[in-house]
C-alpha cells in the first residue's frame, strides 16, 4: 500500500515526468539534456501559454 501511495503522489505532483523525459532522451537524445530546473521551467512555460481546462 506504502508503494502505491507513493507512486499515487509522484504522480499526481508530476514528478515522474521528468523520470519520463529521461527515459524517452535516453532512447533518443535529440538534443541537449535538460536538467529537472530546466524541464519543470519548460513544462510551467507549457501549461501557462496554453491553459487547457485548468482553472487558474
Amino acid at each position: 500500500m506504502v508503494r502505491f501511495t507513493r507512486w499515487y503522489l509522484r504522480e499526481l505532483t508530476g514528478v515522474n515526468e521528468y523520470d519520463r523525459y529521461l527515459d524517452r532522451h535516453r532512447a533518443d537524445p535529440h538534443g541537449p539534456l535538460l536538467s529537472r530546473r530546466e524541464y519543470e521551467r519548460l513544462r510551467i512555460d507549457r501549461q501557462d501559454a496554453d491553459p487547457g481546462s485548468r482553472c487558474c
